[in-house]
């Protein structure tokens, strides 16, 4: 993997690219959309994890394409969970979902999402629109919470516990 000053050199060209992919955009609540990825990437407990989250919508809602980010330097576990976390558009958010919980990286920075996502003071005043989606993406998180406990027994049965 790269190194940390290298990383820390990537954090701030992602940030970057963020708000200027994000530029102009609008969420839900007529906030700066920059907000949710900085948002999420402030969760990241490492800087691949933050990298990640501040880019996680940028191909999607913006011109810039996973090759690009490639060819800014990224390196390529980054770049293939941003791939993960992007929704295809003939994808059902069942198979995105399937589809991101095949990405150890992509499936923590998923979680931040969702967290974010379901953050009701953001939304105002609910609809039942709104409501369908909060249960979607409560099914979702319930599916990547699953997963992330599944990794974290296989690697507390993985400690050597002669050397603790």
């Amino acid at each position: 993997m790269t190194d940390l000053s290298d990383l820390s050199g990537l954090l701030a060209r992602a940030i970057a690219i963020a708000a200027s992919a994000h530029q102009n955009q609008r969420d839900r609540s007529n906030a700066p959309y920059i907000l949710h990825p900085l948002r999420m990437m402030m969760r990241g407990q490492t800087l691949e994890e933050q990298i990640v989250a501040v880019l996680h919508d940028v191909v999607e809602d913006s011109d810039w394409t996973l090759e690009q980010l490639a060819d800014e330097g990224f390196p390529s576990e980054i770049v293939d969970a941003i791939a993960c976390l992007t929704r295809c558009e003939q994808e059902s958010y069942d198979e995105f979902i399937a589809r991101i919980l095949s990405n150890s990286l992509a499936t923590r920075v998923k979680r931040y999402d969702l967290e974010d996502n379901m953050t009701l003071t953001r939304l105002g005043q609910l609809t039942n629109k709104d409501m369908e989606r909060l249960h979607r993406y409560h099914t979702a998180y319930q599916r990547i919470m699953a997963k992330l406990n599944d990794q974290l027994m296989v690697q507390a049965t993985n400690v050597d516990v002669s050397k603790v």
